[in-house]
Order: structure tokens, then sequence, then C-alpha cells
């Protein structure tokens, strides 16, 4: 196993993949959070129409946006900005999930009124009360959106191969699929690989599998 890492320099790869996955997570959790947190407590403005908008968002598959994102990224907001062979859309695109607000969501929306009204009497503003009330008390959230934003960052395999094109930042998923279409490897190292990229997930499983399982029967539950 060590002989082929160190053959096909692999170890590269995995860095890169490590760099996609600290920024989805820190997107997934600071953006959703901050989203949820504005729908389900602040509820602004017009924010039933923003909440259908995410759901109606939630029902478009992925697929169908790679086109039109590409397009985007190659010319960013007329800028004449490339964003290709950059890891900005990528953390962006796993960190803006409507699964991951619609969970936050119905986790605020269980924190008990009174401690938010209690925090507007002392006279917090409305970041203050996330920062010092909310966050606090969304930990176990977090940790639970964390885990997914890891593991779909990390075995993602179309949207780091249409971004990334250069080898030298491509993922440990797009090298195995280049390396697979090459005689680089023969058959017996190709499958080492393809158990060296499902070990991390399987590491991950087992730490986090408690509240994995947790969070998959209470989204099945309602009070």
């Amino acid at each position: 196993m060590f002989d082929v890492w160190r053959k096909l320099s692999f170890g590269r790869y995995y860095l890169n993949t490590l760099i996609v996955v600290i920024g989805s997570v820190i997107c997934a959790v600071v953006f959703n959070s901050l989203l949820a947190y504005s729908i389900a407590i602040l509820k602004p403005v017009g924010y039933k129409i923003i909440n259908v908008l995410i759901l109606l968002g939630y029902m478009i598959p992925s697929a169908l946006a790679i086109f039109p994102l590409v397009m985007q990224l190659r010319d960013f907001m007329g800028l004449k900005i490339s964003l290709i062979n950059t890891y900005f859309p990528l953390w962006f695109a796993f960190g803006a999930n409507a699964y991951y607000y619609l969970l936050f969501k119905d986790y605020y929306e269980r924190i008990p009124k009174s401690l938010v009204e209690a925090a507007r009497v002392d006279g917090l503003s409305d970041f203050k009360i996330f920062y010092s009330v909310v966050f606090p008390l969304s930990k176990p959230i977090m940790g639970v959106v964390a885990i997914f934003a890891m593991t779909a960052s990390y075995s993602d395999f179309l949207l780091p191969y249409v971004v990334l094109q250069d080898r030298k930042m491509q993922t440990a998923m797009v090298a195995i699929y280049n390396l697979g279409t090459t005689n680089t490897v023969d058959s017996s190292e190709f499958l080492m690989l393809l158990v060296i990229s499902i070990i991390p997930q399987l590491i991950l499983f087992m730490i986090f599998q408690k509240q994995i399982m947790n969070q998959s029967v209470n989204s099945g539950m309602k009070d």
C-alpha cells in the first residue's frame, strides 16, 4: 500500500482533498447556520418566500447546474475573472446546501424562544444573540452538518473534475479516475488505490456513527 502511495505521489492529491474538505465544512456550517438563524428565529419580511425558494432549489438535481455554473466561473459576474482551477467554487457549492439549511432550521425552531427574548431584554443585538446564545447550543447539529459536508466534499467527483483542470490541484477521487484511464498503474495497484480512498470515510463513520445514526432517526420523527 505504501509503495503505491509513494510511487504515485498520492499524498499531494490527499492534501488537495483536505483543502477542499476543510473549506467546505467551514462554509457549510457558517452559511447555513446564519441563514437558518435568520429564517427560523429572526423571521424578516419575506422569509417564507426565501424558504420556499430554497426548498424549490433542493428539488433541482445538482448535475443540471454544472454547465451554467462552469460558464459563470469562466467569467465571474462579467468581471473577466476566472475561478476555474481555484477551490472557492467547491467550497461554496458544497457549503451552500439546502439539506444542511433544513437541518439547522429544524434545530433552531426547537430552541426555547424564552432564551432569545431574554437576550433581547439584556440588550444584545441579533448577531450577538446568535454568537452568544444560539451558537453554543448548536454544537450538536453543527457536528452533524460537518460530518455530512466532509463526506460529500471528499467523495464528490463531478464538480472537482470540471472545476480543477490543473492536475496539481486535483482531488483524490479525480486522480484515481485519471490514473484508471491510463497505463500508469496495473489492476492490483488500482484496486489498492480504491482501498486507500475509502479508508478515511470508514474511519470517519466509525468515529461519528452515533451522531450520524441519531440524526437519521431524529429526522424521521416529529414532535
